[in-house]
């Protein structure tokens, strides 16, 4: 599927980058860093893919994009925005860096299908010449037929030798217990969830619990939408592994400049591992719960 709809919808540049059309839409791919603690400083550790459609060279929301695409394309989309996140990875990211893929559980409804796309995308991992091991596959809890449908494509996915990492985690109907099951590497705390979870002391202790929790089961945890200075001393503070987000590093399109981080940073599981220095933090603010109110 990849090998026939995936690299058949790709344009590859002069730049080493390649770019995807589908209809009347062209495709590119945005990396955002993501980013660890480590004793007091952050680290660059990883990237997540993000596809940018462009109608007739002006950029367009991915939402809407989506919402257009019928349901029966799902699959083969799927399949092109996989393809062309892990081609420009290949060229244009550090050689070590671990890198978060997208998948909707809900358009692989039976093992049949999953196996197929796991392949191919196995093949294009090889043009690519990146390590499975570096991939992180992010699956929501919520978008499945079925959760034996979801239990299987997360079995799947990690016999394929990819780590798994849960997304949104705390939005609509997230469940602890879900959790249990799927066994993730990593799990992503939902940005919304998290900014009124600080907002106030209880809030925070739960996150903080929730956090700990997690720790001892081995899973790491990531903060996303971090947009403010307060908002990140407190991940901090509640022990998360690692925040993504705008006060931090804006998504790039491919060819993207973090490259400048040298020979990259280690893989997620590698806690241990000296990384590349991260770009100079914004200051931080005192450490207090809630927004912070101007001067």
């Amino acid at each position: 599927m990849s090998r026939s709809i995936g690299l058949a919808h790709i344009i590859r540049h002069d730049d080493g980058t390649s770019s995807g059309v589908w209809g009347i839409y062209t495709l590119r791919s945005a990396f955002q860093p993501i980013f660890a603690f480590n004793e007091g400083k952050l680290s660059v550790v990883a990237f997540e893919g993000l596809i940018r459609p462009f109608r007739d060279g002006e950029p367009q929301s991915p939402m809407s994009f989506f919402s257009t695409c019928p349901t029966g394309d799902r699959l083969h989309i799927e399949a092109l925005t996989r393809t062309l996140h892990l081609l420009n990875a290949g060229a244009c990211l550090p050689q070590e860096a671990s890198i978060f893929i997208n998948f909707d559980p809900s358009v692989f409804t039976d093992r049949g299908i999953t196996d197929k796309a796991l392949r191919d995308m196995r093949l294009v991992l090889h043009e690519a010449g990146i390590d499975p091991r570096r991939i992180v596959c992010e699956v929501t809890e919520q978008k499945s037929a079925s959760q034996e449908t979801l239990y299987s494509f997360v079995e799947a996915l990690r016999a394929n030798g990819f780590r798994i990492a849960v997304d949104d985690y705390g939005a609509d109907d997230s469940d602890i217990n879900r959790i249990k099951e799927l066994r993730p590497d990593v799990v992503k705390f939902d940005a919304l969830w998290i900014t009124q979870l600080m907002e106030s002391g209880a809030g925070f202790a739960l996150l903080t619990a929730m956090v700990k929790g997690f720790e001892q089961q081995d899973i790491r945890t990531v903060f996303e939408g971090i947009e403010e200075g307060w908002q990140l001393e407190l991940a901090e503070k509640s022990g998360a592994s690692m925040v993504q987000g705008y006060v931090l590093a804006r998504p790039e399109l491919a060819p993207t400049s973090f490259r400048v981080f040298g020979k990259g940073p280690p893989p997620v599981e590698d806690s241990k591992a000296t990384a590349s220095p991260a770009p100079e933090s914004p200051a931080r603010p005192a450490k207090a719960f809630g927004r912070r109110t101007a001067p």
